[in-house]
Parts: C-alpha cells; sequence; structure tokens
C-alpha cells in the first residue's frame, strides 16, 4: 500500500511522490488472526468533502497537513512543480503543502468526487 505524498520545497514549490506505507504484522484485533498493520499517528478532525462535478479550484496550499481518500470520482492535482496527478477511487493523498504556493485541484469526468479528510 502507498500513497501520493505532496510537500513542498524551500522554496515554496510544491511535488509529488508516491510513498509506501510501512506496516508488520500485528494482533490488531484479537483473537482474529495477525494482519499488516501501520503505526498509528495522532489526527485532529476528520470530515468528508464533495468536489461538484466540473468544479476546479485556483492555486492554494492545503489548509491543514492532511490525508484525503478518494471515494468517488476522479480528480485531476497539479503540483507547482507542474507535474499533475489524477486521483480516483482507491486513492490516498497526503497533502503537505502547506505554506508556499500551493497546488490546483479540479474535478475530472461526470461525478462528483467524495473525499474522507483526516487532519493531522
Amino acid at each position: 500500500m502507498q500513497f501520493l505524498h505532496l510537500t513542498e520545497d524551500n522554496d515554496g514549490i510544491s511535488h509529488f511522490s508516491e510513498v509506501p506505507i510501512q506496516m508488520a504484522a500485528t494482533d490488531f484485533a484479537p483473537p482474529a488472526p495477525s494482519m499488516p498493520v501501520s503505526p498509528s499517528e495522532p489526527a485532529t478532525a476528520l470530515l468528508y468533502l464533495v468536489l461538484p462535478a466540473g468544479w476546479s479550484g485556483e492555486k492554494h496550499p492545503s489548509p491543514r497537513r492532511q490525508v484525503a481518500f478518494c471515494l468517488a470520482g476522479q480528480l485531476r492535482v497539479e503540483a507547482g512543480d507542474g507535474e499533475t496527478r489524477e486521483i480516483g477511487p482507491g486513492g490516498i493523498w497526503r497533502m503537505e503543502d502547506t505554506d508556499g504556493a500551493g497546488h490546483t485541484t479540479s474535478v475530472i469526468g461526470p461525478e462528483n468526487v467524495q473525499l474522507a479528510i483526516v487532519q493531522l
């Protein structure tokens, strides 16, 4: 399992990378058999967000360090360095470009984008 990581450099330009999620076999829910589980990370909020079909935003930094889980729809994100990525259902997108120029986000396709967002 991995997530799409959007960070920024010292000049405030955002960049993408693919980051594997570290997991180890853990007795997470005994008596169920052990399963791969990642380390926990503190979170401050969980919210749900809908981007309507046709929605497109101006370039902006992420409002907080957060992780988005795409539940439905397709979106395109352009990092500050010009690289674009498309995210669809099942995609995990970690946003940590909170101080620089940011990124742009657009809904592609005819369906609303539904996201669950965990703020860190």
